[in-house]
């Protein structure tokens, strides 16, 4: 936390020294305490009273004061506040291999799953689009805030849905980075804030190198995250045949380094979803540092009031 004026911190002090008076007062009241020689007398005319009802009202004055003089020193902190015009594309592998059952149901059912908490977890504001991909790449929903029209276009992939077999990771970049161009009248001179979300379980088998692609995305500064998904013993049934589809994220790795992006490797349900909420805190805001000063001044008004309620109610007064 930083303060924008902080020389109004030496008000602290005297705050601290009214704090050591009460204290001394209170010292001296009990030295020089009135005596009674009729013990049965003091008793009825001055009743013994709990101690710390007596310094409540007092300790959450001085407790007022000290967070009244933070807030006049302006104190300032990283607030997160979401990306303005901000653009998110979920690439998602719909390649035969996706049908694996190393991860319950299949590792296209688990990858839908995950990527609708995903989204539900971005702020309203947010563009969020889809892009499917196997031997070829498509936008299924164009980047919006419609939510609706982005669950029923996750709910639509399957396999085999463009048609090509393979698995065309740069393809699905490009195809991503044109749907973020495409976004509005602006986006082609003055680009929003995007990032790519990329889930495959496989390399790179046809249309564009991926690193060609991870290239123009670091060109317009969009990171690419990347999720392997899988385990080295999947595989897929075809006519009683298996046929195995270990993961393969060494493709995924480089293209997120080469574009400042995050990797991440995910061989379970849960582990894909703990990957895609780390995601979304990650693009859905941006740090800002805010003045902050509102929050200490509220927290002493509260304590202002504890005070004053608590002397009216066992003093009759105000503090």
């Amino acid at each position: 936390m930083i303060w924008q004026s902080p020389a109004r911190l030496w008000l602290l002090l005297g705050v601290l020294a009214l704090a050591v008076a009460y204290l001394l007062v209170q010292r001296r009241r009990s030295r020089y305490a009135v005596r009674f020689t009729n013990l049965r007398l003091l008793d009825r005319v001055a009743p013994q009273r709990p101690t710390w009802r007596r310094h409540l009202p007092a300790g959450l004055f001085l407790a007022m004061l000290g967070l009244l003089v933070v807030g006049f020193a302006r104190p300032t902190d990283e607030v997160r506040v979401p990306r303005e015009r901000a653009t998110v594309m979920v690439a998602v592998d719909v390649s035969t291999s996706m049908l694996a059952g190393d991860v319950e149901p299949d590792r296209l059912t688990a990858a839908k799953d995950a990527a609708h908490r995903f989204v539900d977890g971005l702020p309203d504001e947010f563009n969020v689009g889809l892009v499917a991909f196997a031997g070829s790449a498509a936008v299924l929903v164009p980047p919006s805030t419609d939510r609706e029209a982005l669950d029923e276009g996750i709910d639509r992939l399957a396999e085999g849905v463009t048609g090509v077999q393979g698995t065309a990771i740069g393809e699905a970049i490009n195809t991503s980075l044109g749907a973020v161009k495409a976004l509005d009248a602006d986006a082609a001179t003055a680009p929003p804030p995007a990032r790519i979300i990329l889930l495959s379980d496989g390399a790179n088998t046809s249309g564009m190198d991926p690193l060609e692609a991870a290239a123009e995305a670091t060109t317009v500064e969009v990171p690419v995250h990347t999720i392997s998904f899988g385990t080295p013993g999947g595989y897929v049934d075809r006519g009683g045949r298996p046929i195995q589809v270990p993961v393969d994220g060494q493709t995924l790795r480089a293209v997120a380094e080469e574009t400042g992006g995050m990797f991440h490797e995910a061989s379970t349900s849960d582990e894909l979803r703990a990957v895609y909420d780390d995601l979304g805190s990650s693009v859905g805001y941006r740090l800002v540092r805010q003045d902050v000063s509102a929050r200490f001044i509220g927290l002493g008004l509260v304590f202002a009031l504890g005070a004053a309620f608590g002397s009216m109610r066992w003093f009759s007064r105000l503090p």
